[in-house]
Protein backbone atom coordinates (compact mmCIF):
# COMPACT_ATOMS: atom_id res chain seq x y z
CA UNK A 1 0.00 0.00 0.00
CA UNK A 2 1.45 3.22 -0.84
CA UNK A 3 2.12 6.13 1.37
CA UNK A 4 0.15 8.85 -0.67
CA UNK A 5 -3.13 8.47 -2.74
CA UNK A 6 -3.25 11.66 -5.98
CA UNK A 7 -6.46 11.39 -7.04
CA UNK A 8 -6.34 12.72 -10.74
CA UNK A 9 -3.55 12.31 -13.29
CA UNK A 10 -3.39 15.77 -14.77
CA UNK A 11 -0.31 18.44 -14.23
CA UNK A 12 -1.19 19.41 -10.70
CA UNK A 13 -1.44 15.42 -10.04
CA UNK A 14 1.43 14.59 -12.07
CA UNK A 15 3.95 17.41 -10.04
CA UNK A 16 2.43 16.55 -6.59
CA UNK A 17 3.31 12.44 -7.30
CA UNK A 18 6.70 13.95 -8.14
CA UNK A 19 7.67 16.25 -5.18
CA UNK A 20 6.26 13.21 -2.77
CA UNK A 21 8.70 10.59 -4.55
CA UNK A 22 11.89 12.86 -4.51
CA UNK A 23 11.05 12.80 -0.93
CA UNK A 24 11.30 8.92 -0.59
CA UNK A 25 7.69 8.45 0.03
CA UNK A 26 5.54 5.98 -2.31
CA UNK A 27 2.89 7.61 -4.34
CA UNK A 28 -0.41 6.09 -5.90
CA UNK A 29 -2.11 7.79 -9.20
CA UNK A 30 -5.80 7.02 -9.68
CA UNK A 31 -6.34 8.16 -12.70
CA UNK A 32 -9.65 7.44 -14.36
CA UNK A 33 -8.42 7.51 -18.32
CA UNK A 34 -9.01 5.68 -20.80
CA UNK A 35 -11.91 3.90 -18.36
CA UNK A 36 -13.77 7.06 -18.64
CA UNK A 37 -13.14 10.36 -19.86
CA UNK A 38 -14.38 13.92 -19.29
CA UNK A 39 -16.43 16.00 -21.92
CA UNK A 40 -12.86 17.91 -22.61
CA UNK A 41 -10.24 15.12 -22.37
CA UNK A 42 -9.55 12.52 -25.38
CA UNK A 43 -5.78 11.43 -24.77
CA UNK A 44 -5.09 8.85 -22.48
CA UNK A 45 -1.55 10.47 -21.54
CA UNK A 46 -0.96 11.72 -18.11
CA UNK A 47 -0.76 16.02 -17.71
CA UNK A 48 -3.38 16.01 -20.75
CA UNK A 49 -3.51 19.73 -22.00
CA UNK A 50 -7.22 20.58 -23.26
CA UNK A 51 -6.98 24.26 -24.22
CA UNK A 52 -4.18 26.12 -25.48
CA UNK A 53 -1.05 24.55 -26.10
CA UNK A 54 0.62 27.51 -24.72
CA UNK A 55 2.04 27.82 -20.93
CA UNK A 56 2.51 31.79 -21.14
CA UNK A 57 5.41 33.99 -20.74
CA UNK A 58 8.93 32.96 -20.39
CA UNK A 59 10.61 36.00 -19.33
CA UNK A 60 11.17 36.20 -15.74
CA UNK A 61 10.31 39.74 -15.71
CA UNK A 62 6.92 38.86 -16.74
CA UNK A 63 3.98 36.91 -13.80
CA UNK A 64 4.31 33.85 -16.09
CA UNK A 65 8.34 33.66 -16.56
CA UNK A 66 8.56 34.41 -12.44
CA UNK A 67 6.14 31.35 -11.79
CA UNK A 68 7.96 28.79 -14.00
CA UNK A 69 11.33 29.81 -12.88
CA UNK A 70 9.85 29.55 -9.10
CA UNK A 71 8.78 26.11 -10.11
CA UNK A 72 12.19 25.09 -11.82
CA UNK A 73 13.91 26.04 -8.78
CA UNK A 74 11.58 23.29 -6.71
CA UNK A 75 11.89 20.64 -8.92
CA UNK A 76 9.38 20.77 -11.58
CA UNK A 77 8.53 18.28 -13.75
CA UNK A 78 6.01 19.98 -15.90
CA UNK A 79 8.91 22.55 -16.24
CA UNK A 80 11.42 20.56 -17.69
CA UNK A 81 9.08 18.61 -20.38
CA UNK A 82 7.83 21.52 -21.59
CA UNK A 83 11.25 23.04 -22.23
CA UNK A 84 11.88 19.76 -23.51
CA UNK A 85 9.29 19.48 -25.77
CA UNK A 86 8.85 23.43 -26.78
CA UNK A 87 7.65 25.33 -30.19
CA UNK A 88 8.35 28.65 -31.40
CA UNK A 89 5.82 30.67 -29.93
CA UNK A 90 7.32 34.37 -29.15
CA UNK A 91 8.15 35.28 -26.14
CA UNK A 92 5.74 32.18 -24.44
CA UNK A 93 6.73 28.96 -23.91
CA UNK A 94 4.43 26.90 -26.27
CA UNK A 95 4.63 22.71 -26.27
CA UNK A 96 4.06 20.49 -28.58
CA UNK A 97 1.07 18.98 -26.72
CA UNK A 98 1.34 15.09 -27.43
CA UNK A 99 5.33 15.14 -26.68
CA UNK A 100 4.72 16.89 -23.87
CA UNK A 101 2.21 14.80 -21.88
CA UNK A 102 4.09 11.42 -23.06
CA UNK A 103 7.62 13.15 -21.60
CA UNK A 104 5.30 13.79 -18.25
CA UNK A 105 3.88 10.31 -18.68
CA UNK A 106 6.86 8.29 -19.16
CA UNK A 107 8.56 10.12 -16.32
CA UNK A 108 5.66 9.37 -14.04
CA UNK A 109 5.81 5.64 -15.07
CA UNK A 110 9.51 5.23 -14.73
CA UNK A 111 9.56 6.79 -10.96
CA UNK A 112 9.73 3.12 -8.91
CA UNK A 113 8.28 5.47 -5.96
CA UNK A 114 4.97 6.04 -8.07
CA UNK A 115 2.44 3.79 -9.23
CA UNK A 116 -0.36 4.56 -11.77
CA UNK A 117 -3.77 2.64 -11.41
CA UNK A 118 -6.23 3.46 -14.34
CA UNK A 119 -9.19 3.51 -12.17
CA UNK A 120 -12.24 5.96 -10.98
CA UNK A 121 -12.24 7.14 -7.47
CA UNK A 122 -15.76 7.49 -6.77
CA UNK A 123 -15.10 9.11 -3.20
CA UNK A 124 -12.15 10.78 -1.19
CA UNK A 125 -11.20 7.97 0.95
CA UNK A 126 -9.33 8.07 4.49
CA UNK A 127 -5.30 8.47 5.03
CA UNK A 128 -2.46 10.64 3.12
CA UNK A 129 -4.42 12.17 -0.23
CA UNK A 130 -4.13 14.91 -2.32
CA UNK A 131 -7.37 15.87 -4.80
CA UNK A 132 -6.01 16.51 -7.78
CA UNK A 133 -9.32 15.55 -10.06
CA UNK A 134 -8.76 18.85 -11.72
CA UNK A 135 -11.67 20.99 -12.97
CA UNK A 136 -13.32 18.62 -14.72
CA UNK A 137 -13.97 15.66 -11.79
CA UNK A 138 -16.28 12.77 -12.41
CA UNK A 139 -19.88 13.39 -11.46
CA UNK A 140 -19.45 11.02 -8.64
CA UNK A 141 -16.38 12.57 -6.86
CA UNK A 142 -17.60 15.75 -7.49
CA UNK A 143 -20.51 15.46 -5.15
CA UNK A 144 -18.68 13.71 -2.58
CA UNK A 145 -16.14 16.61 -2.79
CA UNK A 146 -19.28 18.94 -2.27
CA UNK A 147 -20.45 17.02 0.45
CA UNK A 148 -16.25 17.67 1.93
CA UNK A 149 -16.90 21.55 1.39
CA UNK A 150 -20.30 22.24 1.66
CA UNK A 151 -20.85 23.30 -2.04
CA UNK A 152 -19.21 24.02 -5.21
CA UNK A 153 -18.75 26.32 -7.55
CA UNK A 154 -18.78 26.05 -11.58
CA UNK A 155 -18.07 28.05 -14.33
CA UNK A 156 -17.75 27.20 -18.00
CA UNK A 157 -14.79 27.15 -19.92
CA UNK A 158 -13.89 26.74 -23.63
CA UNK A 159 -11.21 25.25 -26.33
CA UNK A 160 -10.13 26.43 -29.45
CA UNK A 161 -10.14 25.00 -32.69
CA UNK A 162 -6.71 23.67 -34.32
CA UNK A 163 -6.49 23.74 -37.81
CA UNK A 164 -3.41 22.06 -40.67
CA UNK A 165 -0.99 24.27 -41.73
CA UNK A 166 -1.41 23.38 -45.21
CA UNK A 167 -5.01 24.61 -45.59
CA UNK A 168 -3.88 28.24 -44.38
CA UNK A 169 -4.04 30.37 -47.49
CA UNK A 170 -0.86 32.12 -47.36
CA UNK A 171 -1.40 34.72 -49.72
CA UNK A 172 -3.94 36.24 -47.46
CA UNK A 173 -1.66 35.79 -44.44
CA UNK A 174 1.79 36.55 -42.87
CA UNK A 175 4.33 35.91 -40.43
CA UNK A 176 5.16 38.14 -37.78
CA UNK A 177 4.89 38.03 -34.01
CA UNK A 178 3.26 41.38 -31.94
CA UNK A 179 5.66 44.29 -32.30
CA UNK A 180 8.44 42.05 -33.73
CA UNK A 181 9.12 40.21 -30.77
CA UNK A 182 10.48 36.67 -30.46
CA UNK A 183 11.16 34.62 -33.65
CA UNK A 184 9.12 36.21 -36.76
CA UNK A 185 7.51 33.11 -38.36
CA UNK A 186 6.52 31.92 -34.49
CA UNK A 187 2.74 33.35 -35.47
CA UNK A 188 0.73 33.57 -38.65
CA UNK A 189 -1.37 36.69 -38.74
CA UNK A 190 -5.04 36.25 -40.77
CA UNK A 191 -5.73 40.10 -41.28
CA UNK A 192 -9.14 41.38 -42.21
CA UNK A 193 -9.90 44.94 -43.27
CA UNK A 194 -13.34 46.58 -42.34
CA UNK A 195 -15.68 45.03 -44.75
CA UNK A 196 -14.36 41.73 -43.73
CA UNK A 197 -14.14 41.88 -40.27
CA UNK A 198 -17.95 43.02 -40.27
CA UNK A 199 -18.95 40.05 -42.59
CA UNK A 200 -17.57 38.00 -40.14
CA UNK A 201 -18.59 39.39 -36.95
CA UNK A 202 -22.10 39.75 -38.09
CA UNK A 203 -22.13 35.85 -39.00
CA UNK A 204 -20.38 35.05 -35.58
CA UNK A 205 -22.64 37.05 -33.61
CA UNK A 206 -25.58 35.13 -35.12
CA UNK A 207 -24.25 31.76 -35.46
CA UNK A 208 -25.78 28.76 -33.32
CA UNK A 209 -24.25 27.74 -30.16
CA UNK A 210 -23.76 23.91 -29.19
CA UNK A 211 -26.67 22.61 -26.50
CA UNK A 212 -25.10 22.33 -23.35
CA UNK A 213 -26.58 19.19 -22.41
CA UNK A 214 -24.38 17.81 -18.81
CA UNK A 215 -23.30 21.40 -17.87
CA UNK A 216 -24.95 23.51 -15.16
CA UNK A 217 -26.67 25.75 -17.11
CA UNK A 218 -27.03 27.86 -13.71
CA UNK A 219 -23.54 29.31 -13.92
CA UNK A 220 -21.99 31.78 -16.52
CA UNK A 221 -19.12 32.33 -18.65
CA UNK A 222 -15.31 32.34 -16.93
CA UNK A 223 -13.88 35.40 -18.05
CA UNK A 224 -10.58 34.20 -18.21
CA UNK A 225 -11.44 31.10 -21.23
CA UNK A 226 -14.59 33.16 -22.53
CA UNK A 227 -16.22 31.89 -26.00
CA UNK A 228 -15.28 33.63 -28.84
CA UNK A 229 -19.32 34.18 -29.68
CA UNK A 230 -20.14 35.58 -26.57
CA UNK A 231 -17.09 38.33 -26.55
CA UNK A 232 -18.52 39.30 -29.93
CA UNK A 233 -21.58 39.83 -28.11
CA UNK A 234 -20.71 42.30 -26.24
CA UNK A 235 -19.82 44.76 -28.97
CA UNK A 236 -18.54 45.08 -32.31
CA UNK A 237 -15.31 46.18 -31.47
CA UNK A 238 -14.55 43.60 -28.82
CA UNK A 239 -13.11 41.42 -30.38
CA UNK A 240 -10.51 44.00 -32.03
CA UNK A 241 -9.36 45.15 -28.23
CA UNK A 242 -9.45 41.09 -27.78
CA UNK A 243 -7.71 38.48 -29.37
CA UNK A 244 -8.29 40.23 -32.61
CA UNK A 245 -6.44 43.43 -31.94
CA UNK A 246 -4.16 44.53 -34.52
CA UNK A 247 -2.13 46.68 -32.55
CA UNK A 248 2.11 45.81 -33.34
CA UNK A 249 0.98 44.64 -36.55
CA UNK A 250 1.70 45.73 -40.57
CA UNK A 251 0.33 43.71 -43.31
CA UNK A 252 3.15 43.65 -45.75
CA UNK A 253 0.56 43.37 -48.17
CA UNK A 254 -0.75 46.87 -47.64
CA UNK A 255 1.87 48.15 -45.55
CA UNK A 256 -0.45 49.27 -43.34
CA UNK A 257 -2.02 48.05 -39.98
CA UNK A 258 -5.15 45.40 -40.37
CA UNK A 259 -8.49 46.50 -39.12
CA UNK A 260 -8.66 43.07 -37.66
CA UNK A 261 -5.92 40.01 -37.39
CA UNK A 262 -6.25 36.59 -36.12
CA UNK A 263 -3.09 34.88 -34.80
CA UNK A 264 -2.46 31.54 -34.96
CA UNK A 265 0.52 29.58 -32.86
CA UNK A 266 1.99 26.53 -33.60
CA UNK A 267 0.14 23.39 -32.23
CA UNK A 268 3.15 20.96 -32.56
CA UNK A 269 6.91 20.74 -33.43
CA UNK A 270 6.42 19.98 -37.01
CA UNK A 271 4.06 22.95 -37.52
CA UNK A 272 1.78 21.06 -39.40
CA UNK A 273 -1.15 22.32 -37.24
CA UNK A 274 -2.13 25.83 -35.58
CA UNK A 275 -4.35 26.99 -32.99
CA UNK A 276 -6.72 29.98 -33.62
CA UNK A 277 -5.63 32.20 -30.61
CA UNK A 278 -8.19 33.15 -28.60
CA UNK A 279 -10.94 31.68 -30.41
CA UNK A 280 -11.76 29.50 -27.99
CA UNK A 281 -15.86 28.68 -28.62
CA UNK A 282 -19.29 26.64 -28.47
CA UNK A 283 -20.34 26.97 -31.47
CA UNK A 284 -21.64 24.02 -33.35
CA UNK A 285 -19.00 22.18 -35.37
CA UNK A 286 -20.72 22.92 -39.00
CA UNK A 287 -20.94 26.45 -37.90
CA UNK A 288 -17.39 27.02 -36.81
CA UNK A 289 -16.38 25.82 -39.81
CA UNK A 290 -18.83 28.30 -41.51
CA UNK A 291 -17.96 31.35 -39.77
CA UNK A 292 -14.43 30.86 -39.05
CA UNK A 293 -13.77 30.27 -42.79
CA UNK A 294 -14.88 33.68 -43.33
CA UNK A 295 -11.36 35.19 -42.19
CA UNK A 296 -9.66 35.60 -45.93
CA UNK A 297 -6.52 33.53 -44.91
CA UNK A 298 -8.79 30.67 -43.68
CA UNK A 299 -11.41 30.30 -46.73
CA UNK A 300 -10.16 26.61 -46.93
CA UNK A 301 -9.21 25.84 -43.49
CA UNK A 302 -8.86 22.20 -42.57
CA UNK A 303 -10.11 21.59 -39.10
CA UNK A 304 -8.70 18.63 -37.24
CA UNK A 305 -10.39 19.57 -33.55
CA UNK A 306 -13.03 21.83 -33.07
CA UNK A 307 -13.63 24.16 -30.25
CA UNK A 308 -15.51 22.41 -27.52
CA UNK A 309 -16.95 23.92 -24.25
CA UNK A 310 -16.94 21.77 -21.02
CA UNK A 311 -17.77 22.39 -16.54
CA UNK A 312 -14.72 23.92 -14.64
CA UNK A 313 -15.56 22.59 -11.13
CA UNK A 314 -13.28 24.96 -8.15
CA UNK A 315 -14.40 24.49 -4.52
CA UNK A 316 -14.76 27.97 -2.00
CA UNK A 317 -11.09 27.49 -1.06
CA UNK A 318 -10.71 30.20 1.44
CA UNK A 319 -13.41 28.57 3.34
CA UNK A 320 -11.69 24.93 3.33
CA UNK A 321 -8.09 25.47 2.77
CA UNK A 322 -4.77 26.30 4.64
CA UNK A 323 -2.54 28.13 2.54
CA UNK A 324 -0.36 25.21 2.39
CA UNK A 325 -3.47 23.24 0.40
CA UNK A 326 -4.67 20.72 2.89
CA UNK A 327 -7.90 20.54 4.15
CA UNK A 328 -9.30 22.71 7.38
CA UNK A 329 -11.10 19.97 8.87
CA UNK A 330 -9.35 16.64 8.13
CA UNK A 331 -5.65 16.15 8.74
CA UNK A 332 -3.77 14.41 5.52
CA UNK A 333 -6.29 15.46 2.93
CA UNK A 334 -4.95 18.01 0.25
CA UNK A 335 -6.16 19.61 -3.04
CA UNK A 336 -4.52 20.49 -5.69
CA UNK A 337 -4.92 22.38 -9.44
CA UNK A 338 -7.78 24.33 -10.88
CA UNK A 339 -10.10 22.58 -8.44
CA UNK A 340 -8.24 24.67 -5.79
CA UNK A 341 -9.22 27.84 -7.97
CA UNK A 342 -5.72 28.70 -9.57
CA UNK A 343 -5.91 29.17 -13.18
CA UNK A 344 -3.34 28.33 -15.64
CA UNK A 345 -1.64 25.09 -16.76
CA UNK A 346 1.21 25.92 -14.52
CA UNK A 347 -0.43 27.53 -11.56
CA UNK A 348 -2.37 24.34 -11.45
CA UNK A 349 1.48 21.92 -11.67
CA UNK A 350 2.56 24.80 -9.33
CA UNK A 351 -0.34 24.10 -6.49
CA UNK A 352 0.35 20.67 -6.74
CA UNK A 353 4.04 20.85 -6.35
CA UNK A 354 3.30 22.96 -3.36
CA UNK A 355 0.28 20.15 -2.06
CA UNK A 356 2.96 17.55 -2.53
CA UNK A 357 6.02 18.76 -0.72
CA UNK A 358 3.43 19.60 2.50
CA UNK A 359 2.31 16.14 2.21
CA UNK A 360 5.68 15.10 2.37
CA UNK A 361 6.21 17.38 5.27
CA UNK A 362 3.42 16.14 7.27
CA UNK A 363 4.68 12.73 6.73
CA UNK A 364 7.83 13.54 7.83
CA UNK A 365 6.49 15.53 11.16
CA UNK A 366 7.44 18.46 9.98
CA UNK A 367 6.20 22.00 9.90
CA UNK A 368 4.40 22.74 6.90
CA UNK A 369 6.09 24.98 3.98
CA UNK A 370 4.07 28.36 3.41
CA UNK A 371 6.34 29.87 1.11
CA UNK A 372 6.28 33.97 1.71
CA UNK A 373 3.60 36.17 -0.40
CA UNK A 374 6.35 38.03 -2.00
CA UNK A 375 6.91 35.09 -4.53
CA UNK A 376 4.74 34.01 -7.24
CA UNK A 377 3.72 30.25 -5.63
CA UNK A 378 3.40 31.86 -1.92
CA UNK A 379 1.14 34.56 -3.23
CA UNK A 380 -1.08 32.41 -5.28
CA UNK A 381 -1.32 29.95 -2.50
CA UNK A 382 -2.48 33.05 0.07
CA UNK A 383 -5.38 34.55 -2.29
CA UNK A 384 -6.61 31.06 -2.15
CA UNK A 385 -6.91 30.35 1.55
CA UNK A 386 -7.56 34.24 2.48
CA UNK A 387 -11.21 34.29 4.10
CA UNK A 388 -11.28 37.94 3.53
CA UNK A 389 -12.01 37.00 0.08
CA UNK A 390 -15.91 36.71 -0.22
CA UNK A 391 -16.59 36.29 -4.03
CA UNK A 392 -14.23 33.62 -4.68
CA UNK A 393 -12.83 33.44 -8.19
CA UNK A 394 -10.08 31.68 -10.04
CA UNK A 395 -6.46 33.59 -10.19
CA UNK A 396 -3.84 33.12 -12.29
CA UNK A 397 -0.36 34.54 -11.73
CA UNK A 398 -0.25 38.25 -11.80
CA UNK A 399 2.02 40.80 -10.14
CA UNK A 400 -0.96 42.18 -8.62
CA UNK A 401 -1.26 39.45 -5.85
CA UNK A 402 2.45 40.56 -4.54
CA UNK A 403 2.70 43.07 -1.58
CA UNK A 404 4.69 46.01 -3.20
CA UNK A 405 8.29 46.67 -3.13
CA UNK A 406 9.57 48.72 -0.51
CA UNK A 407 11.20 51.20 -2.57
CA UNK A 408 8.70 52.80 -5.43
CA UNK A 409 9.66 52.29 -8.89
CA UNK A 410 7.66 53.97 -11.69
CA UNK A 411 9.16 52.23 -15.28
CA UNK A 412 7.15 48.75 -14.43
CA UNK A 413 9.50 46.40 -16.49
CA UNK A 414 12.27 47.47 -13.85
CA UNK A 415 9.16 47.06 -10.92
CA UNK A 416 8.35 43.73 -12.38
CA UNK A 417 12.15 42.72 -12.61
CA UNK A 418 13.05 43.87 -8.90
CA UNK A 419 9.54 41.85 -7.74
CA UNK A 420 10.99 39.04 -9.60
CA UNK A 421 14.20 39.18 -8.07
CA UNK A 422 13.08 39.74 -4.55
CA UNK A 423 11.34 36.22 -4.88
CA UNK A 424 13.97 34.47 -6.76
CA UNK A 425 16.79 35.51 -3.82
CA UNK A 426 14.67 34.37 -1.29
CA UNK A 427 14.43 30.96 -3.00
CA UNK A 428 18.14 30.68 -3.74
CA UNK A 429 18.62 31.51 -0.03
CA UNK A 430 16.56 29.02 1.58
CA UNK A 431 16.12 26.02 -0.87
CA UNK A 432 18.01 23.90 1.32
CA UNK A 433 15.42 24.50 3.68
CA UNK A 434 12.46 23.28 1.46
Amino acid sequence: MSDVLVIGGGLAGAEAAWALARNGFTVTIAEMKPNKFSPAHSSPLLAELVCSNSLKAERVGSAAGLLKAEMKLLGSLCVRCAVENSVPAGGALAVDRERFSQAVTDAIEAEPNITVERREVTSVPEGCVIVAAGPLASDALAEDIKRLCSGTLSFYDAAAPIITAESIDMSRAFTQSRYDRGGGEDYINCPMNREEYELFYNELVNAESAELHSFDRKKGVYEGCMPIEVMAARGADTMRFGPLKPVGLRDPATGHRPWAVLQLRKENAAGTMYNLVGFQTNLKFGEQKRVFSLIPALKNAEFVRYGVMHRNTFIDSPRNLSSDFSFKRREGLYFAGQITGVEGYMESAASGIAAGLNAARMLKGQEPLNLPDFTMIGALSSYVSDESVVDFQPMGANFGILPPLPEKIRDKKLRYEALAKRSLDWYLSNLNNI
